[in-house]
């Protein structure tokens, strides 16, 4: 059930924060008016309507940059220009341009999440891009979602590309949707196999890497809630001890300590051959992971483990004390 209240600053201020997925709250003064919590602390004010058919979120912005009287103004205008039919454009658009414009308008992925999706969209949907959207068919996507090796990776494009075309449709720039005449990809999701016990078993054997660059950075996957890719690439320009931050994020205690006693010899915190960052350790992860009895276990499922945990606060120092917090919880 939705709570419902006025809303006013002090409330919408200090709305406790769920501590996973999102919460909704209504407005009374103005009904239609809603706003979703996350589980980071953002709060996005939008409206539910049913449209040609379908029910629909339509979101109106983050507060407090849009006020809680200019949200309650804009609903009407919000749910009018929902109701009106896409006007049919005649100029023919390319897929490549289209999808430019669909990353700057509707992607709000930031950082290495929109990387890698670009990345993906770059290797796997190249045969589509000098195509005009509005000749593109089922036929086009089934060839293309063909050839892209492993269920879960086509699925994730060709869930990318039903959401293209529907972009494309509100916009004006297609009638159909070829996408939704083809028959949904059954994806196996992976299971991540970490548990506690798991993870203490893990730092025991982390601790006794005989390479001193490799548990380091090792370590630092637990200690610095951050993917692999982050954590190989840290540059000590990057850090800040004063105020226990990297790249203006909260440092745990167990991270300070560790990244305080490595030699600073180089531009990266974790080099690897020549000039460059480590990368990919994957040999020697897999002898950590078999020796610690999880031989599935991927370097991103540690962070992925206390991610899901980990009490999100947008306060910096709220949320360093939640990390340190956990890493005690986790390790005793």
């Amino acid at each position: 059930m939705v709570h419902q209240f006025f809303f006013n600053p002090f409330i919408l201020d200090n709305l406790p924060v769920p501590a996973t997925g999102f919460d909704v709250v209504q407005d009374l003064s103005e009904p239609r008016l809603r706003m979703y919590v996350t589980s980071r602390g953002v709060k996005t004010f939008f409206v539910r309507k049913r449209v040609h058919g379908r029910d629909r979120r339509l979101l109106i912005g983050n507060y407090p940059d849009i006020d809680i009287e200019t949200a309650r103004g804009m609903v009407t205008d919000v749910l009018a220009r929902a109701m009106q039919r896409p006007v049919q454009r005649r100029r023919k658009i390319t897929v490549r341009k289209f999808l430019d414009t669909y990353m700057a308008n509707r992607v709000r992925r930031a950082g290495y999440s929109r990387d890698k999706l670009e990345r993906a969209v770059q290797r796997h949907l190249a045969p589509l891009f000098d195509l005009n959207l509005g000749d593109v068919s089922d036929r086009d996507i089934a060839n293309v979602i063909a050839q892209i090796d492993g269920p879960a990776i086509a699925g994730r494009m060709q869930e990318f590309l039903h959401s293209v075309f529907k972009y494309a449709i509100e916009t004006g720039y297609a009638q159909t949707n070829p996408v939704a005449e083809l028959p949904k990809i059954n994806q196996v999701r992976r299971v991540r196999p970490l548990t506690k016990a798991g993870f203490q078993r893990l730092m025991r054997v982390l601790n006794r890497v005989p390479s001193p660059t490799l548990r380091a950075a090792f370590l630092m996957l637990a200690y610095g809630f951050a993917p692999k890719s982050q954590v190989f690439s840290m540059q000590w320009r990057d850090l800040d001890f004063n105020h226990y931050t990297w790249c203006d994020r909260p440092l745990s205690d167990a991270a300070v300590v560790l990244l305080q006693d490595l030699p600073q010899d180089s531009r990266w915190v974790f080099p690897g051959r020549g000039r460059g960052h480590l990368t990919d350790p994957r040999v020697a992860w897999r002898r950590v992971a078999v020796a610690a009895g999880i031989p599935n276990l991927t370097m991103d499922d540690v962070y992925k483990f206390l991610m899901r945990q980990v009490v999100w606060a947008s306060d910096k120092e709220d949320f360093r004390a939640n990390m340190n917090a956990l890493l005690a919880d986790v390790m005793a």
